[in-house]
């Protein structure tokens, strides 16, 4: 066989269907998460998820085999009490222990455990990754901070059981796939997977909202949201609300700035209010996107820039020296861009 760094694209489809003639293979990245996420789904692929159970999966890290380096060639070539596949994975391997990698595989054999090791991020220099790029049995794989690719999405969606992805969700799935992180990002596909349980119909954003993380100031939001689509009437009653919450008038000026400036982007964009939404970070979809393209439109770009610049002016008293009642304030800004509302 010919020695192999594989490329993200190649690094993915061995994760899911190994080619277990490979004596092993070196998985490092700067991502600790990714890392730890792609080896979980190599050794899944390997020895199925009864694998550990049944002895088939040996575990040491890096301070173990320093300190005990017969351990490791031992592991490989043990032989198990169940038939199948063997893994001996040893987490947080540095250079320091390519010399007794390079033992482990000069001298593997067929039937000998598959070597599966994990690193930070190692350099063009590192001996351990020149070690497992120019071994003829060994592969190597870097894993990047890039956001998980459309196929990758695709091979984490088929994981999960969910068949049924239009384009639209699929947008919407890349759009949160670039913000979370990656290990909430699979949560967030799992309790998808299980929020559409027996459900047989496509997904929607209407769906990914209902089980993407929520924003810990929903309340706030909400409050936002009354402002933007000039809500007056009911605005008094949750202006009350926060304040008997002690909610800082600073962090509410704030929000409100964000808000606006995305209904300002959403408005002046000429792929038009949706696309400039689902571009956002983080990305709004679902009924909160519908929302919020109604409020772009209803208030255009030329009567939302005013309303920036007041609401910058607030800020910058909010902040001043000055003592100020800070929520009095706030909420006079509040209800005087809802009442400019439809005008």
């Amino acid at each position: 066989m010919d020695a192999v760094k594989l490329n993200p694209r190649d690094a993915g489809s061995f994760f899911t269907r190994p080619d277990t003639s490979r004596s092993g293979i070196l998985i490092h990245g700067q991502d600790a998460m990714r890392v730890a996420l792609k080896r979980q789904d190599l050794i899944r692929a390997l020895i199925g998820p009864n694998g550990a159970e049944e002895m088939r999966l040996e575990r040491m890290s890096g301070s173990d085999l320093r300190r005990d380096p017969a351990r490791l060639d031992d592991a490989i070539k043990a032989q198990g009490f169940f038939p199948g596949q063997r893994v001996v994975l040893v987490e947080d391997a540095t250079d320091g222990l390519a010399k007794l990698m390079e033992q482990a595989l000069s001298s593997w054999q067929k039937g000998d455990a598959m070597l599966v090791v994990t690193a930070g991020q190692l350099n063009a220099r590192s001996a351990l990754r020149k070690l497992f790029e120019g071994d003829r049995q060994a592969l190597a794989a870097a894993i990047y901070t890039d956001p998980a690719s459309r196929e990758e999405l695709e091979a984490e969606l088929v994981r999960a059981g969910i068949r049924e992805v239009p384009p639209a969700a699929m947008n919407d799935l890349m759009a949160l796939g670039r913000v979370l992180d990656p290990g909430d990002f699979r949560q967030t596909l799992e309790k998808l997977a299980l929020f559409k349980l027996g459900d047989e119909s496509p997904l929607t954003g209407e769906d990914i909202a209902a089980v993407a993380p929520q924003d810990a100031d929903a309340d706030i939001d909400d409050v936002i949201h009354m402002v933007a689509e000039g809500s007056v009437a009911t605005l008094g009653d949750a202006l009350a609300r926060l304040g008997g919450q002690g909610t800082n008038p600073t962090t509410l000026c704030i929000a409100l700035m964000r808000h606006f400036r995305l209904l300002y982007a959403a408005a002046s964009d000429p792929q038009g209010p949706e696309s400039a939404l689902s571009r956002a970070r983080p990305p709004v979809f679902g009924p909160r996107r519908d929302r919020m393209v109604r409020q772009a439109r209803g208030w255009g770009v030329m009567r939302l820039e005013p309303v920036l610049a007041l609401i910058t002016d607030t800020d910058l008293s909010l902040r001043s020296a000055r003592p100020l009642p800070g929520m009095a304030v706030v909420e006079r800004l509040l209800i005087r861009i809802a009442m400019q509302h439809g005008r």
